[in-house]
């Protein structure tokens, strides 16, 4: 059979989910690249398999795992694979699967330990590394409030390195409605501010970091409002002890997060 087309229906509906209304009507998004597509195809959540015939020669494994769980796999041109692509360099492998995000009350029902909290992050790249770098430090969740950007995007998915599939995500416009079900989980919910007027050595020394914490994080450009701020049980910075005027979102979320998971342990 002759590879799809960029104009073969299938194609044109997946193209559909590289926007975020097509992506909540379908219930579906795309997820690109050898990495994305082994997790994706890991936690089962795979419809359809969109491959080139270069990027198939490259890949055996994944082809063979896909065929194994009974997912279906589409030969397509390199101009079909391009338009399904939101990279510069297409890799001809993406896959279409389920939404990954569940409720607040589902994504907080073990009572972790350990939460990330992404309040207006607009920017994918952003948020999907904090969403790494949450799962790497052990996070049992990662929420997503308010005008934040949809985790199903794709420059989330690929900045996350597959941790999107990794551990519970859930998103709602309404940052109390989030913060109520931290606090229902149990989680203190402590906010990353560069203009706090206390910071984590003191934070350390305290003990407070030692009980179940959900770290709130806003965006780069404009941090999180007073709202924000005067809703939650703490407001804490990391301290610069060099010339830097700040860090950037995901680092700053790197050394809270493992500040509290070396607390917790």
């Amino acid at each position: 059979m002759l590879p799809f087309t960029e104009r073969t229906p299938r194609v044109v509906a997946a193209r559909h989910l590289t926007r975020r209304a097509g992506r909540d009507k379908a219930g579906r998004f795309l997820a690109e690249g050898a990495q994305a597509v082994r997790e994706a195809l890991a936690h089962g959540v795979v419809h359809e398999l969109f491959v080139t015939e270069t990027a198939a020669a490259r890949n055996p494994d994944l082809l063979d795992r896909a065929d194994s769980l009974g997912v279906l796999v589409s030969t397509v041109t390199d101009k079909a694979a391009d338009g399904l692509s939101e990279t510069v360099t297409p890799q001809g492998l993406v896959a279409v699967c389920d939404l990954v995000d569940r409720s607040l009350a589902d994504a907080l029902a073990a009572r972790p330990p350990l939460v990330a909290v992404l309040v207006g992050v607009s920017d994918p790249g952003n948020a999907g590394t904090v969403t790494r770098v949450a799962d790497a430090a052990g996070a049992g969740a990662v929420l997503f409030a308010g005008d934040t950007v949809d985790p199903h995007n794709g420059k989330c998915v690929r900045a996350s390195t597959g941790s999107v599939f990794h551990l519970p995500l859930a998103r709602s416009r309404d940052v109390s409605e989030v913060f109520s079900a931290c606090r229902a989980a149990g989680l203190r919910l402590v906010a990353a501010d560069g203009h706090a007027s206390h910071d984590l050595d003191a934070a350390i020394d305290s003990g407070s970091l030692a009980v179940p914490t959900a770290w709130v994080f806003g965006s780069e450009a404009h941090g999180l409002d007073e709202s924000v701020l005067s809703s939650v049980d703490d407001v804490v910075k990391v301290p610069l002890y060099g010339a830097a005027e700040s860090l950037n979102l995901a680092t700053a979320a790197a050394v809270c997060l493992y500040t509290s998971a070396r607390a917790h342990r």
